[in-house]
């Protein structure tokens, strides 16, 4: 298939690893929508690329809206479900409602993207569902319990799917990269090393993602796992 002739849906398209796979997916030839809260970090004049504001916290209003847009798009051949963010502490130190919260935008949103969007890729008898877990939906850790249990989650769904939807053609797969240098770890009390081994680029998932979509129609790359080659976490100096 011609990949001008290619829409491809992106969540969490203005920032870090979204970003960086809508900007390798235009420059590809493809068509991307992107969907964020915010595009103001990210003015794309490309005729290609379609930008959705959408709040995918908000997840009692988004059956309705995500519903519309698959109505709008039924020529989708792609989604890849990037967007989510990170929290961390204790598990007594999260609020109820923070605990809510991380788990609607990072596992519920997703699930609802892909239920939106998974019978037009069946009727389709092809496409691509991708998710963006992470090396916490590996193992658990200290401090993760929260932000963990929505990534396993995340992989869980992923599996499950792989398995449900491939006699329909759709493939689904699911990366999980270690720490990628990106806003992430903008309001987080840690970061990653600061040498060039200690982290992953944005770039990096997004060349994990091209091969993904570029990928014969009957091959399937379950998962992938990327890290740094060296691990480095280390707390943020103080201001």
């Amino acid at each position: 298939m011609n990949t001008k002739q290619r829409k491809i849906l992106i969540t969490g398209a203005s920032a870090g690893i979204g970003r960086a796979t809508s900007e390798r997916l235009l420059n590809d030839g493809y068509r991307v929508i992107g969907i964020a809260r915010d595009f103001a970090k990210f003015p794309c004049r490309d005729q290609s690329f379609i930008p959705i504001s959408l709040d995918l916290e908000a997840v009692e209003s988004l059956p309705q809206q995500l519903q519309q847009l698959a109505k709008e798009h039924q020529d989708i051949d792609a989604i890849i479900c990037c967007a989510g963010r990170g929290q961390f502490g204790s598990l007594e130190e999260f609020s109820y409602q923070q605990i809510r919260s991380l788990m609607d935008l990072n596992f519920v949103s997703q699930a609802y993207v892909a239920r939106a969007f998974l019978p037009i890729l069946k009727r389709q008898g092809h496409g691509t569902l991708i998710f963006i877990g992470s090396e916490a939906a590996l193992r658990g850790s200290r401090k993760g319990s929260i932000y963990c249990a929505s990534k396993f989650a995340v992989r869980g769904l992923a599996q499950a799917l792989r398995d449900e939807c491939s006699k329909s053609g759709v493939s689904v797969s699911i990366i999980n990269p270690g720490m990628v240098k990106t806003e992430f770890f903008d309001e987080l009390p840690f970061t990653h090393g600061e040498e060039e081994d200690n982290y992953l680029l944005p770039e990096d998932v997004a060349d994990a993602i091209a091969l993904i979509i570029n990928a014969r129609g009957t091959t399937v790359l379950d998962e992938i796992n990327l890290s740094p080659l060296k691990n480095v976490v280390q707390p943020k100096s103080p201001n």
